[in-house]
């Protein structure tokens, strides 16, 4: 089990003369995308459900409350940034004089409504004589309820309202800018997170959006910049042979790329809807995401997140074909491309499986583990943080000794953990430090560790000894 300090959230603290090394948050998601309700444009931290609710139901066409009401299926409480660029007044088309009739003290709207509702009689210009929660409800998916006398069965209203129009909702939105007065939108708030809450975003996602090439690539520079891993889904009704030919330069997916903080995810996950009220296909990215945080918060973030059941997972897009000893079957084939998938056998539930990002088969780096390049940068910046006392103190051998001594602490207690391999160390190599750059105020230390890749492949050797029958008499 790993330590936790807040749930989805690693904290190690190693103190050595007077220093501290605290690890940096390894699991928080940041969320872009649009909700239909909730402040807009505004880097908010949602941490419960109670937090989560400030962006409205699961609406169809909505990406954040799904996203949110999945990860917390699968994670609990965690620290989801999240990034709303929904605007009201652009991004929503109005419906007209809707015609609606009560049918057993119900009717449903054809679509959820944004905002105010307005009711006539069925001649189109008089206002029902109605009134909202004395006379009836509707909710947030435009499900209206008699609950008085005053509407009769058969009666037949006229409705005026707002719908999502998902076509105005563009990757300019999403990626956002900074204005002449640093104002920010977008994706671009996500750069004060470290300054507005003390951590940045390590999982990035926008289910339905990160397969536009656009949002890819503002992922990419994203996540060089923070240290993080961005997930991209391959597009709904993608076939595994497309899937692979999306690696290639003639795909017309975002998978052609062989970075190495791009995780490929196909396909979609089947799950419970709340607005259809029948299992639905989401997004691969939004269960992934929770997954990455309750495997960091119950094993450590050096786990592979391959390989761990997806719970509410009702089934995925199409079936893919797994069989564990197959190199021939669907889900290797994909992995073998860098492509994370499903696996589902009998009695196993559904599955993550894969754990190569981008770049995977390309690169033959270490680093193209998933679980290897998280660890990595975790173990990086949170020393490159941990720094901050040292700067600037005048050069001694004490001091030295101090750096030295505070990693070494820190790397002992990743590998009593597991995190690191027995052997890691933290050195201070003269042949690095001539006088001439020490007379420059240039130190430098030499960090020698390694992180457990994780089994990917286990071989049996069968050997039929016909020897072993010489034991009888």
């Amino acid at each position: 089990m790993a330590a936790q300090y807040l749930h989805g959230v690693e904290t190690i603290e190693s103190e050595i003369g007077g220093q501290t090394i605290s690890v940096v948050k390894s699991s928080v998601i940041a969320l872009v995308g649009i909700a239909p309700t909730g402040p807009s444009n505004v880097l908010t931290l949602c941490t419960t459900p109670a937090d989560d609710a400030q962006f409205g139901k699961a609406l169809p066409g909505f990406n954040i409350p799904k996203t949110l009401q999945v990860i917390r299926a699968i994670a609990g409480s965690s620290p989801v940034l999240v990034v709303n660029v929904f605007n009201p007044t652009t991004h929503t088309v109005a419906v007209t004089a809707e015609s609606q009739t009560v049918t057993n003290g119900r009717l449903k709207l054809a679509f959820p409504p944004i905002g105010t509702v307005t009711i006539k009689l069925n001649d189109g210009t008089t206002d029902a004589p109605i009134v909202k929660d004395v006379d009836y409800t509707l909710d947030e998916f435009g499900n209206f309820q008699a609950i008085s006398t005053n509407i009769a069965n058969a009666t037949t209203y006229k409705f005026t309202y707002k719908k999502l129009d998902g076509s105005t909702v563009t990757t300019t939105n999403l990626i956002g800018a900074v204005d002449v007065n640093n104002n920010r939108t977008g994706m671009a708030l996500f750069d004060l997170a470290y300054n507005t809450f003390g951590f940045k975003p390590k999982v990035m996602i926008s289910p339905t959006y990160s397969s536009l090439s656009a949002i890819a690539a503002a992922f990419a520079a994203a996540a060089n910049k923070f240290r993080a891993i961005y997930i991209l889904d391959a597009p709904y009704g993608t076939t595994p042979s497309a899937a692979i030919a999306g690696r290639g330069i003639a795909g017309s997916l975002v998978f052609n790329t062989s970075d190495q903080r791009a995780f490929l995810l196909y396909p979609y996950i089947k799950t419970f809807d709340d607005y259809l009220q029948a299992d639905a296909d989401y997004p691969y990215s939004a269960f992934m995401a929770g997954v990455i945080i309750k495997t960091d918060a119950d094993l450590g973030y050096w786990y592979s997140p391959s390989n761990k059941q997806i719970p509410n997972a009702t089934g995925s897009e199409r079936t893919i074909e797994w069989a564990i000893n197959d190199a021939n079957c669907e889900a290797n084939q994909l992995n073998a491309a860098g492509i994370t998938t499903v696996a589902a056998g009998y009695g196993t539930g559904l599955r993550t499986w894969g754990n190569r990002n981008a770049a995977f088969p390309s690169s033959t780096t270490v680093k193209n583990f998933v679980s290897i390049r998280r660890a990595d940068d975790m173990v990086i910046e949170t020393m490159e943080l941990a720094s901050i006392d040292f700067i600037d103190q005048p050069l001694s051998q004490a001091q030295i000794d101090a750096i030295r001594e505070a990693g070494n602490t820190f790397i002992r207690s990743l590998i009593q953990r597991g995190a690191v391999l027995p052997g890691s160390r933290v050195l201070y190599n003269k042949a690095d430090n001539p006088a001439s750059e020490l007379a420059a105020g240039r130190v430098t230390f030499e960090r020698v560790y390694m992180c457990p890749p994780p089994i990917e492949r286990i071989t049996y050797k069968d050997v039929l000894d016909i020897s072993l029958l010489n034991q009888f008499n």
